[in-house]
């Protein structure tokens, strides 16, 4: 619980469920720095799309460390996508910067997407 506003902490449901808004958030930022930046925006893979429900198959650590990623890549995106929509509001180019933003975005997704245990054509290995 956070003493200094009296929050209680979210169930593990919930957490996976703020996950898996703030992946969807993040993936539809991405589109707006691609087209700030003038590049056609990547189809979104299955990998991508399902990541934070295969993040239950991931080791504990991994889990956070994704968390952390996301929460992070979040912050990175919030303030440059800010940043270039006033730019572009001004109507200066904002291409190389949007460009060196999507590259940001492309590898920290990359990075975390890397987390995720192997997967077969079946989907995620299963045991009994």
């Amino acid at each position: 619980m956070n003493a200094a506003f009296n929050i209680p902490a979210p169930a593990a449901g919930q957490i996976r469920s703020a996950t898996s808004i703030r992946w969807a958030a993040l993936c539809e930022a991405g589109v707006v720095v691609a087209l700030l930046a003038g590049i056609e925006a990547e189809r979104q893979s299955r990998l991508t799309r399902d990541f934070p429900a295969l993040l239950r198959d991931c080791q504990p650590w991994q889990r956070d460390l994704a968390t952390r990623s996301i929460d992070d890549l979040a912050a990175i995106m919030e303030t440059g996508l800010a940043a270039l929509l006033a730019i572009n509001a001004r109507g200066t180019d904002c291409r190389a910067a949007a460009q060196a933003l999507w590259q940001e975005y492309t590898a920290s997704r990359s990075a975390m997407l890397a987390l995720l245990p192997p997967i077969g054509v079946l989907g995620p290995l299963r045991s009994a």
